[in-house]
């Protein structure tokens, strides 16, 4: 009997801020810490480059990105599942 393993990638939930380069997305994930000394919560954020390779994602959509191997010099991301779309303006 096979038992499926729990995956070792980790994955972040982010919001894509620009959707101009090819097969890539940048995605905006914040998190919240607390500040060692001073103890209040702060925002913290990074920008990840994600690969998207047939381009379904847009600006301003949250999504699921999975670590993945290197795919170029600054992708190692793989945008895997649209979270929530964007909201029409």
């Amino acid at each position: 009997m096979t038992e499926a393993k729990p995956s070792l990638k980790r994955t972040l939930v982010g919001k894509v801020v620009s959707d101009k380069r090819a097969k890539t997305v940048t995605v905006l994930v914040e998190r919240r810490v607390k500040h060692e000394l001073y103890g209040k919560i702060v925002a913290k954020s990074s920008k990840y480059h994600a690969h998207d390779e047939s381009g379904q994602f847009h600006l301003g959509d949250v999504v699921e990105i999975t670590e993945s191997r290197p795919i170029s010099k600054t992708k190692n991301w793989v945008a895997t599942r649209l979270v929530e779309k964007a909201a029409e303006v």
